[in-house]
């Protein structure tokens, strides 16, 4: 893994989020300044104001940027999938990489690379054959948001700019995201398995999501897609148990596919009814070293529970 980069300016949007607060804190933690890009009014000399609806952005505190993380959207599963929400799912992310995209591919003094938050939802939902960054796009909502959301950062490409997208798995941490929202139905000994159980769910640990960034920042070599999962995706049938084991709770309540159906409307065939085993192939070609390669030892160390 190369060393880390002398001290950088690096603009994070998203900075409030799972992923960008403990980005934040690691990049500052290593010496970094980090501009917090922000939807108001800057208060700050490390907050840049900006609001992707109307293209407003303050430009010229982006001339000394030496590389951006972009991780700013609407949550993908933060309420019901309606007409409205979903188009406000791609807004959020189009508008935003591509103010993001051209601003910087105007500048003078341009960064030297951008690393664009994506998600596996690009592959659409698969059986268990393995995808690596070679898979082509799915076909659905999902995989159509990904596709233009990944399209979106052409102009900073088309400039010489270094880009990757990083394609996220999900983030598991008991601090946000999808994990959080399990603890307490799995205490309470309601956790199941949903549908057939056999759906894959690629996973991969926050201190990874934040490692693997900075490795992505920092080695020149990489550019273009890259999947942020674990090496050893489970089935929601694999999770499931192993959760219920870490927390020694029953998982003997499963969700039905018509229930979930029912409960999440679209949303419950593109995110929990099915699913996709993404491979790390960048990541391991490149002899990235992951923190929590596995999915038991990973919930033991991030909810505090010994084997």
């Amino acid at each position: 893994m190369p060393n880390s980069a002398p001290s950088q300016t690096i603009l994070v949007t998203g900075s409030t989020g799972l992923v960008g607060t403990a980005l934040v804190a690691s990049l500052e933690s290593e010496g970094h300044r980090v501009l917090r890009a922000v939807r108001r009014d800057a208060r700050s000399p490390i907050e840049l104001s900006w609001d992707p609806t109307t293209g407003q952005i303050e430009r010229d505190k982006l001339t000394h940027v030496d590389a951006v993380v972009h991780l700013a959207g609407a949550n993908i599963a933060g309420r019901r999938w309606s007409k409205t929400y979903k188009q406000l799912l791609v807004d959020s992310r189009t508008q935003g990489t591509r103010l993001i995209s051209e601003t910087l591919a105007s500048l003078e003094h341009k960064p030297r690379v951008i690393a664009y938050a994506s998600a596996i939802g690009f592959y659409g939902a698969c059986d268990d054959t393995e995808l690596d960054e070679t898979a082509p796009c799915g076909n659905g909502f999902l995989p159509e948001l990904c596709r233009q959301w990944e399209r979106a950062c052409g102009p900073a490409r088309d400039a010489g700019i270094r880009v990757v997208n990083m394609r996220l798995g999900v983030v598991l941490s008991p601090n946000g995201g999808a994990l959080k929202k399990m603890l307490l139905p799995f205490k309470l000994g309601a956790g199941g398995i949903l549908g057939s159980g056999k759906q894959y769910f690629s996973w991969i640990a926050l201190e990874d999501v934040i490692q693997a960034t900075r490795f992505l920042l920092n080695d020149e070599g990489i550019s273009g897609p890259v999947n942020l999962t674990s090496p050893q995706p489970v089935t929601n049938r694999e999770f499931t148990k192993t959760l219920g084991r870490v927390l020694s709770r029953p998982t003997i309540a499963p969700m039905p596919t018509f229930a979930a159906r029912l409960a999440f409307g679209e949303m419950a065939d593109a995110l929990l009814l099915t699913g996709a085993r993404v491979s790390p192939k960048v990541l391991a070609d490149q002899r990235y070293e992951f923190l929590q390669p596995r999915l038991e030892p990973a919930l033991r160390c991030m909810l505090g529970k010994r084997t």
